[in-house]
């Protein structure tokens, strides 16, 4: 195996860095990524040896094909952003579209690819087979860009596909591939409680859906607390509770709302939750002689790394001398990657952009999140090393 090495793709790193910081002023919401969309495939129409097509919603598929014997190989980026104000005056690029943030990398995924899809131009004597750029639309929200594009059934001939996850939580120049499952099962919950309002003086007239749902909130902790198994890996997190208005606060309202996340890492588990998480919330309402309204929605699933393709992936990047190889345990993250991987061999690695003295340390989905744009290039070294020794690798 012979690999690319970072100092052979420095001429593509301005490039990167131009694409992903007008990417990140620009961000869009989960299935609206029109601008995005007509970006990308604006600058991909440059490229003389692409072929582009939106095979469903804002995706963009841009391919390389040689017309010689070998294999098909997806890379995927994600495209959308997140509904977060961005509280990062320190850059000169921060999103310039209200309450809308490139909160989780995504921007850098897109550049990266972007870069790839030039050097695959570039070198496009080097390539056999055929290459699949996959600029997925809507991973933050369900059902996700990657469940629609797999139900197109045109990624099924695909032979393997690679993906990967900038990290801020691990350390630039660090990798993390793991053996099987790399992500858990993300679900969703959203619970309406209906009681009866009046004054808030009188509450013995009333049936407060405050007060229940408080007490659903504290009880659903029990579950990840009395039901699971100490090492089982589980989270319940309730993020979102609404009753009443802050200019009426001598009303008892008539209902409350709550929401939340929960990811699981067996089928049993996400069974469990689903069925614990209905449980209290329809046993407290009748204690208190409320109805209620349900809506429990099944997620993405795990993401499992094929375990051939993987130990291919991580041959390449332990020829990179500058990189820690590591695997920790499986996130529970979530990841419509999974789709893919559960119809095609697959490799999804987390890649560190973790650096404190670059102010470059704040968690996924934070306000003030950034990453070091020092780690990019790695990124850029996994996809070009992934096509061309693929078919080097597995004659």
């Amino acid at each position: 195996m012979s690999v690319i090495q970072r100092e052979a793709l420095r001429t593509y790193e301005p490039q990167l860095i131009k694409y992903r910081r007008y990417l990140h002023q620009y961000p869009e919401l989960s299935f609206e990524e029109t601008a995005t969309r007509d970006f990308i495939t604006a600058e991909m129409s440059k490229l003389q040896h692409a072929t582009i097509s939106h095979p469903i919603g804002n995706a963009i598929l841009v391919k390389f094909i040689t017309g010689k014997p070998g294999p098909k190989i997806g890379l995927r980026g994600d495209i959308d952003a997140l509904a977060i104000e961005e509280e990062r005056d320190d850059i000169d690029f921060k999103s310039k579209n209200p309450g809308k943030m490139h909160a989780c990398g995504h921007d850098a995924h897109t550049a990266i690819l972007m870069m790839a899809c030039h050097y695959f131009n570039d070198h496009f004597d080097q390539l056999t087979g055929e290459v699949w750029a996959i600029f997925q639309h809507a991973e933050e929200l369900l059902p996700g860009g990657a469940q629609e594009l797999v139900a197109t059934g045109i990624f099924q001939d695909l032979d393997f596909i690679y993906g990967h996850h900038l990290w801020t939580l691990l350390p630039t120049g660090t990798i993390d591939l793991k053996d099987g499952a790399v992500t858990s099962n993300t679900d969703i919950y959203t619970a309406k409680i209906l009681g009866k309002g009046g004054h808030s003086s009188e509450p013995q007239n009333c049936i407060d859906p405050v007060i229940i749902a408080a007490q659903i909130v504290s009880q659903m902790q029990t579950i990840v607390a009395r039901q699971l198994a100490p090492l089982e890996a589980g989270v319940l997190s309730n993020t979102y509770i609404q009753g009443g208005r802050k200019n009426a606060l001598n009303v008892i309202p008539n209902f409350a709302e709550i929401g939340g996340s929960v990811r699981s890492t067996t089928p049993e588990m996400r069974k469990l939750f689903q069925k614990s998480i209905t449980k209290i919330i329809q046993s407290t309402c009748d204690n208190f002689d409320a109805t209620c309204e349900i809506d429990y929605k099944l997620g993405y699933s795990m993401t499992n790394n094929n375990l051939e393709k993987t130990a291919f992936v991580r041959e390449i990047a332990n020829q990179f001398p500058e990189t820690t190889v590591i695997a920790n345990p499986t996130y529970l993250a979530g990841e419509d990657f999974s789709a893919f991987a559960e119809i095609i061999p697959a490799t999804f690695a987390f890649i560190g952009v973790g650096n404190a003295e670059k102010d470059c340390l704040y968690p996924h989905h934070h306000p003030k999140f950034n990453m070091d744009e020092d780690g990019f290039l790695l990124g850029l070294q996994m996809f070009v090393n992934v096509v061309l020794n693929y078919p080097r690798y597995f004659k």
